[in-house]
């Protein structure tokens, strides 16, 4: 997708994109950019999480009052 011109990027695509006005410091990794209005941003959501087990090579000790698990980005289906 080098040096081509797309209407469209899709999960998992690399990208490259010119934004007139807006500095590369203003810009993170794992941005999303979509048109004004067509995303609802959260903070929070309900999931169901099955946490592997030491045998299918998962936590070998239990969650505690105080553990943070870490977790990454997870596509919305």
């Amino acid at each position: 997708m080098f040096r081509k011109l797309l209407d469209e990027g899709q999960a998992g695509d690399n990208v490259g994109v010119l934004l007139r006005g807006t500095k590369r410091e203003d810009v993170e990794r794992g941005q999303v950019l979509a048109k004004p209005g067509t995303i609802t941003p959260h903070t929070k959501f309900k999931a169901e999480v099955y946490v592997l087990s030491k045998e299918e090579g998962g936590r070998h000790t239990p969650f505690s009052p105080t553990t943070v698990p870490n977790s990454t980005s997870v596509p919305l289906t």
